[in-house]
């Protein structure tokens, strides 16, 4: 019998302990793309991959379990959640409701500091989708996370933490999908920031509202298109 790993709810920094760090590599990992859908996850590789117990291990799968990105089967143990049609439609419908919601709440409670955060992440995120317009395709990790900022900073004045964390959940998941499809949606999203973002600083609520909608729809066309993941389902 191996002897279990200590010190795994020992905080790593100021806020995280080593099981929550692994818990965001793991889940990380699944929304990127590298644990691929239906792939089984053994204990013992990823108890050697994220230096960790395995019983610590299969609290971490359960929290994933609970936001759909892993299936728990019984004895024969987990898998990374397949992907679907039904499941990208719904995803899209969530998030559209979740964040015109948020954009409703933040743009009626934004102040100036809330406006000059939205200022700066759209800036960064321009920065990166510029690069990779010009075929800087090693950007599209920092585009991820400078994508995220940015819808984060115009809905962050909704003042409700729930709101967002259930936010953050879909969109990640949303995501997930993105990544699978493999390729930059190009101009056209770049074109949706860059509306939205002048939309929340006009704060014309109706109108970020309609660019969300759409902007989320373009997103489920082109990973339909593009995703092979997604064929026959």
């Amino acid at each position: 019998m191996r002897e279990e790993r200590s010190g795994e709810h020992e905080r790593t920094n100021d806020s995280e302990t080593v099981s929550d760090a692994v818990f965001r590599r793991l889940r990380h990992d699944i929304i990127m793309g590298i644990l691929l859908p239906g792939s089984k996850i053994k204990l013992e590789k990823a108890r050697e991959r994220y230096s960790i117990s395995i019983s610590s291990l299969r609290e971490i799968l359960s929290r994933l379990s609970a936001e759909n990105l892993v299936l728990a089967e019984g004895q024969r143990g987990f898998e990374v959640s397949p992907v679907s049609r039904q499941e990208l439609t719904e995803l899209a419908d969530l998030r559209t409701v979740l964040e015109c919601h948020a954009i409703g709440l933040s743009f009626a409670a934004g102040d100036l500091e809330w406006e000059g955060s939205i200022v700066a992440a759209h800036h960064r995120l321009a920065a990166v989708e510029r690069r990779l317009l010009a075929g800087d395709v090693a950007r599209t990790i920092d585009w991820v996370r400078c994508d995220w900022e940015f819808h984060r900073a115009i809905v962050a004045a909704s003042n409700s933490a729930t709101l967002l964390q259930s936010l953050s959940s879909v969109f990640d998941r949303f995501l997930r999908y993105h990544m699978l499809a493999g390729s930059f949606r190009g101009k056209a999203v770049v074109d949706d920031h860059k509306l939205l973002f002048e939309r929340a600083l006009a704060r014309d609520a109706d109108g970020a509202k309609e660019i969300i909608t759409s902007h989320v729809q373009k997103g489920i066309d082109h990973i339909m298109k593009d995703s092979k993941f997604l064929s026959g389902r």
